[in-house]
């Protein structure tokens, strides 16, 4: 297959690249700054989102895009400023690669978009499914909800979409590295109260289901990129202790991380219960079930 990653040089992208390249597959990478990195047979990095870049000049018949651009979400606090570069680095470059499929007279068979469990909003007592179609009413849920409208925007061309809403997503970068820090500072222990759901995902389930909504092509719409047993802030971060064998004893209280963090708090003190209903129901089979299995296969 040939296929197109735009924002393939960050965390899932790398994961992403390994794995289709593992597997013989061509991969095209859209990105900002293609004089960065070195391409290989396998491997093109193609210009995109700026002046002067035709990327639909570069790349040859494409089975599938993947969209994974868009500025972070935990790289500083949540100014008016900032937020409005959230919204709009993950509108525009889904529209850039919307016009991008315009441009090419082949278009690709499936568009994967990506988004975020932060659709649903947040709650402690709610079950959230692909079923759930409300968004909540936060900025995360308005950011995702916007993000997902412009992606649908491709099936106009024909193009099946699929919209991977991702959980927290564990691996050597991203949110894990950031949750055990505390730990061996010998400093660990729960976040707030503690209830808060974490719906987490091992970042090589999070490759499979992209691969697995590629190659069905029954699957469009939204995917929730969970696993299947989300965990509370509070069991989670005991296990993480148990693994690192690090006291779980001081938490940090609510009031510290708001006064800290700002409106970017959400993030870790609030959260939601999500399951992969459509994936399960699709057969996909994860690999990593279980939060101690994963964070094991992970840290150890």
């Amino acid at each position: 297959m040939n296929i197109a990653i735009a924002g393939g040089t960050g965390f899932v992208g790398r994961e992403l690249i390994n794995f289709y390249t593992n597997l013989g597959h061509q991969v095209y990478v859209l990105t900002r700054s293609p004089q960065k990195y070195t391409s290989s047979e396998q491997i093109k990095y193609v210009g995109w989102l700026y002046e002067g870049a035709n990327p639909e000049k570069k790349l040859p018949l494409l089975d599938a895009i993947v969209n994974l651009a868009g500025e972070s979400l935990n790289s500083g606090r949540w100014t008016e400023k900032r937020k409005q570069r959230i919204l709009e680095s993950r509108i525009q470059s889904t529209n850039s690669v919307i016009s991008l499929m315009e441009n090419i007279p082949d278009k690709p068979k499936v568009l994967i978009n990506a988004s975020a469990i932060g659709f649903y909003g947040t709650s402690e007592s709610a079950t959230f499914t692909e079923e759930t179609t409300i968004p909540g009413d936060d900025f995360l849920a308005h950011v995702v909800n916007e993000w997902e409208k412009t992606a649908r925007q491709a099936s106009d061309l024909g193009v099946r979409v699929t919209l991977i809403r991702f959980g927290v997503i564990l691996g050597d970068q991203g949110a894990l590295p950031k949750m055990i820090l505390p730990f061996q500072l010998f400093v660990g222990g729960k976040l707030g109260k503690g209830n808060q759901w974490i719906s987490w995902i091992h970042i090589q389930d999070v490759v499979g289901i992209i691969h697995f909504a590629i190659e069905n092509e029954n699957i469009s719409g939204p995917i929730n990129a969970t696993a299947p047993h989300p965990k509370r802030n509070h069991e989670f971060s005991k296990i993480l202790s148990d693994i690192l064998k690090r006291p779980y004893w001081i938490p940090a209280p609510s009031f510290a991380l708001r006064l800290a963090l700002g409106e970017m708090s959400e993030l870790v003190l609030k959260g939601q219960y999500v399951l992969p209903k459509k994936a399960q129901k699709f057969g996909y089979v994860f690999q990593y079930d279980d939060l101690q299995t994963a964070l094991s296969d992970i840290i150890e």
